[in-house]
């Protein structure tokens, strides 16, 4: 799979792109990402890349030019998607959706936003919530991890990327490891009981009563 991603400030994705599993995919050759410098591409010698909006208001636009000739100077865009407030909510299905596709590009804003024509060129938009963040960097990063962790091989134990939480529609049960117990505190005894059905059973039992507890909107 490959990633593009246009920033006016690439060098946020520095360690993100060297740690964890994102190295370990794009070392397995599973993954190639590409990080785009906006200005590179602004019409002035001084690298502008935002200018005042037109009617007036408080805060700065980020220009459709450079964003647009940042994005035809890609051999392959794949699909564009626009990070902001007002795209589709990203979530595990979105994630699964994404980690499918041959190639991928992630636009990233900054300021009050991007000039509306910028949308013209993209496929889709995303959000990663209902909040407001600086810059579209971290939600890019943050679409990215959920999209490599579940491309094919990039976690070597498979069976633990499909019991995550939201994967079969629940959160996922309690987790414990060693000590057994840890200040009076003890590890449930069907986990120590070596009854491989009877665990199952407690961790689908646990699970559906932590997603009723916490996250009842994923039941519906």
């Amino acid at each position: 799979m490959r990633i593009n991603v246009l920033s006016i400030f690439p060098d946020l994705f520095t360690v993100f792109l060297k740690t964890g599993i994102v190295r370990i995919a794009q070392e397995k050759g599973l993954l190639e990402v590409e990080v785009t410098d906006i200005r590179d591409f602004a019409l002035d010698s001084y690298g502008t890349v935002d200018d005042y909006p037109y009617g007036g208001g408080a805060g700065m636009i980020m220009k459709v030019e450079p964003i647009v000739s940042a994005l035809e100077s890609l051999d392959n865009p794949g699909s564009v998607y626009l990070l902001t407030p007002r795209g589709k909510l990203f979530n595990q299905a979105l994630a699964r959706d994404l980690s499918g596709r041959e190639t991928i590009t992630l636009i990233s804003g900054r300021y009050k936003g991007v000039d509306e024509r910028v949308r013209d060129f993209a496929d889709g938009e995303i959000s990663i919530g209902d909040y407001i963040l600086s810059g579209g960097e971290i939600a890019a990063m943050v679409v990215i991890e959920a999209v490599v962790r579940l491309l094919p091989g990039a976690v070597s134990d498979s069976a633990s990327v499909l019991g995550d939480s939201f994967e079969n529609g629940l959160l996922d049960c309690p987790n414990y490891t060693r000590p057994r117990v840890f200040r009076g505190m003890e590890v449930p005894s069907v986990l120590l009981s070596g009854n491989h059905e009877e665990i199952q059973m407690w961790r689908e039992k646990e699970a559906l009563k932590l997603t009723k507890k916490y996250r009842t909107d994923l039941l519906a």
